[in-house]
């Protein structure tokens, strides 16, 4: 039995456990260590577990494990709570600082009580997104309604809908594992309000929508934009609360809180392969056979 320590931490209500692998900790199978973690009922509970270290050519790194145990390149939301946690650890102070993630360096500004994200530039082709297909941006109809899609460090579909009127999830699900998507994506419903944005957001690897997502923040925002709905500074409402996103020319900032929920120790009895974790997560598991 391994007794692990961690930190439970939350933005705009996406939770997350930290696993601080600067010197406390290193889980090799970080897979099926995600799987049984994030398990509500079994584990601690939660969107995703991040990885902290401390990588040459960026101040802190971030790797994101999701509940289905497969690997997401970037978190909006995540790397909020991890530069937080990592300026409370003494790791690195307020102001500017680098993490390294799978979608490339990002780079944070660290406030009192919110954190600033240069979240890059959104990229609308669809060699990058990915998805298949012919022309340079993608939108198609898709189940009956129109999709537009972009990469903000993860493949994002976005649809204009009224929310009231659409099954967020069943409608979610079918576009999150429509082959024209390779790597998946997730799924955004976006109601335009002036100039604010409400967003609902289903995320691949957690199977099911979430209180808030940072990357959908964004993608919400730059298709809005890129179709004259809005300006480019925004406020994104999700359901665990806003968001401020700004737009430039090269680059999206993202702007929003980041909140340390407890501290604990978790007791690994044993190491658990993929498939037997799995079987602890019946809705993820019903989501795969239904697509796979």
């Amino acid at each position: 039995m391994r007794a692990i320590e961690f930190v439970k931490m939350q933005g705009n209500g996406n939770d997350f456990v930290i696993i601080d692998e600067t010197e406390k900790v290193t889980i090799k199978n970080k897979s099926s260590f995600a799987i049984k973690t994030c398990d509500r009922r079994f584990g601690i509970g939660a969107d995703g577990i991040l990885f902290l270290s401390r990588p040459a050519g960026a101040d802190l790194g971030m790797r994101l494990l999701q509940p289905d145990g497969s690997e997401a390149e970037m978190c909006g939301n995540g790397i909020r709570c991890l530069v937080m946690y990592a300026v409370d650890a003494g790791y690195v102070k307020r102001g500017s600082v680098t993490v390294k993630t799978k979608a490339g360096v990002r780079e944070v500004t660290a406030k009192k009580s919110s954190v600033i994200v240069d979240m890059g530039k959104p990229r609308f082709a669809r060699s990058v997104i990915p998805a298949l297909g012919t022309g340079g941006q993608f939108i198609e109809n898709l189940h009956g309604v129109v999709v537009s899609a972009v990469n903000t460090g993860v493949p994002h579909a976005v649809i204009f809908e009224d929310q009231a009127d659409v099954d967020v999830h069943d409608l979610a699900v079918k576009i999150r594992f429509d082959p024209v998507f390779p790597q998946g994506a997730n799924v955004n419903f976006v109601k335009v309000d002036g100039n604010t944005l409400v967003v609902r957001t289903y995320e691949r690897g957690v199977e099911r929508e979430t209180l808030s997502c940072g990357t959908g923040a964004v993608a919400a925002a730059a298709v809005a934009n890129q179709m004259g709905l809005i300006g480019t500074r925004v406020t994104v409402k999700t359901l665990g609360g806003s968001l401020k996103v700004t737009l430039r020319k090269d680059r999206a900032l993202m702007e929003g809180p980041a909140e340390t929920v407890y501290t604990g120790i978790y007791f690994l009895k044993k190491r658990l392969s993929v498939s037997e974790s799995l079987t602890r997560n019946p809705e993820i598991c019903a989501c795969l056979e239904r697509h796979y």
